[in-house]
């Protein structure tokens, strides 16, 4: 469970990352913003909600248990 979620965090960033590019290089120099942007913002969107879905149904099914802190102390 813990490659799962470490490997959606690295999708997310480098989705991110993606955007990233895409708002530095796109509509300069003449060129037309080709909307990767969006796209990719779109995508990060996608991995956040399906990282926050997989974690409900692992709990739920009971591979993570959840550990807060102690009461009262």
């Amino acid at each position: 469970m813990k490659y799962l979620i470490g490997l959606a965090f690295i999708g997310i960033l480098g989705s991110l990352g993606w955007a990233l590019y895409f708002m530095l290089k796109d509509g300069r120099d003449g060129r037309a913003k080709s909307g990767g942007m969006a796209r990719a913002l779109t995508v990060r969107i996608g991995l956040s909600v399906v990282l926050f879905l997989c974690l409900l149904l692992a709990w739920r099914l009971g591979y993570i248990q959840p550990g807060g802190l102690p009461v009262g102390k």
